[in-house]
């Protein structure tokens, strides 16, 4: 990995000092080493395409280039500011991109969802007259390629695109950090859930560790993992996928179990059921505050009250966030069967309850699997 102090110090030199994205953790040396010395300077987004326009307000107001970060898999949702806000055509806005390379070459044979991402990762910046430079692990031709890359910025008015390998912004590995704010781990939340829903209720989960621990909880309590829709990928929309289903099979329970970070990405689809009548749909939001699958960097979930957004949005709840078993087992009595779309913040601490390994598992079977549970006559 990249030296990050010297990283830091080569981009002030070169007049980059303001960041804004989304944590990654093929950047998590990176991303973490901004929150620790970078304060209001470092802005962890929305989503990327949040973080590209925050950047170019930053730039109008500063003239200073600011640098986004981002996973290759949000290289779909900078698209639109980056061709009608950013392009020299338009209001012609310098910026840098730091892009994690996910699914590069065949680096990660058992995660599916990063293939074609990572196939198309270069050619996206192609397409988007983006110039690009492939980061290597070596702090002098670092240097050299920020330098020569802000030169770009300056003289075009343009944006330029650092793609970053494994290894090169990240360490080998991710720590479990466990924080105590509230007495739920995720995994026993959504054991809970499973517990006091109906058996056959489908369960869409989001992308990162409500996947995982789905999955693995499946296997210890020997069930069907045919219920279950893992949304590996696509981040931020395991709630629509699961407001599809709802909507198609109203005589079966849907749940989502959601995470803060991915509910905050899309959040528009919580708007969704102000004007679709689906009592079979219910949102829970996983929430413990963090981007917790890429390295941990903080999130809004712990600072916006979800529950009055849900109300606003048309979902009904129990009127305030749940914090413990007992609170969320009498949320999901009073809501499972309340004639409307439903909605939990439920409040976790931070980590994984016990140690899991990475999912591996025929994509293809298992989607086929759900599909024909649903579509049984």
């Amino acid at each position: 990995m990249l030296n990050q102090e010297k990283v830091f110090e080569v981009l002030k030199k070169n007049g980059v000092t303001f960041f804004a994205g989304v944590p990654d953790s093929y950047l998590n040396g990176f991303c973490n080493y901004a929150l620790a010395h970078c304060g209001e300077r470092n802005v962890i987004t929305a989503n990327e395409g949040n973080a590209v326009a925050l950047a170019a307000g930053h730039y109008f107001a500063s003239r200073e280039i600011p640098l986004v970060y981002l996973q290759n898999s949000g290289e779909g949702n900078t698209v639109n500011p980056l061709v009608s806000l950013v392009d020299r055509n338009v209001y012609a806005v310098p910026m840098l991109l730091l892009i994690g390379w996910r699914g590069q070459g065949d680096t990660e044979p058992n995660h599916p969802q990063h293939k074609l991402q990572g196939e198309i990762t270069t050619g996206l910046l192609d397409l988007l007259h983006i110039p690009y430079t492939v980061l290597e692990d070596d702090d002098e031709k670092f240097a050299e390629t920020v330098e020569k890359a802000v030169s770009c910025c300056k003289e075009t008015r343009g944006v330029f695109a650092f793609v970053a390998p494994k290894g090169v912004m990240a360490a080998s590995e991710k720590a479990n950090n466990v924080d105590a704010v509230y007495p739920m781990s995720r995994e026993e939340a959504i054991e809970v859930i499973l517990n006091h829903m109906p058996e056959d209720t489908i369960y869409s989960a989001t992308t990162g560790r409500a996947t995982r621990e789905l999955f693995f909880l499946r296997e210890k309590r020997e069930e069907t993992k045919a219920h279950d829709f893992l949304n590996v990928g696509s981040m931020g929309h395991a709630s629509s996928v699961a407001l599809g289903i709802a909507l198609e099979k109203p005589e079966r329970h849907v749940v989502v179990l959601d995470g803060d970070s991915a509910a905050i990405m899309h959040m528009g689809a919580m708007t969704m059921v102000s004007k679709l009548k689906a009592p079979n749909f219910m949102h829970v939001v996983l929430n413990n505050g963090a981007h917790e699958s890429v390295g941990g960097q903080p999130s809004a979930g712990h600072l916006v009250d979800f529950t009055r957004i849900a109300e606003a949005c048309g979902y009904a709840t129990v009127g305030k966030a749940v914090e413990n078993e007992e609170e969320l087992t009498e949320a999901l009595e009073e809501l499972r069967n309340c004639g409307k779309a439903s909605f939990i913040d439920c409040r976790i601490h931070k980590g994984l309850s016990r140690k899991l390994p990475p999912i591996v598992f025929n994509h293809r079977e298992a989607i086929d699997a759900l599909i024909d549970t649903l579509n049984k006559e």
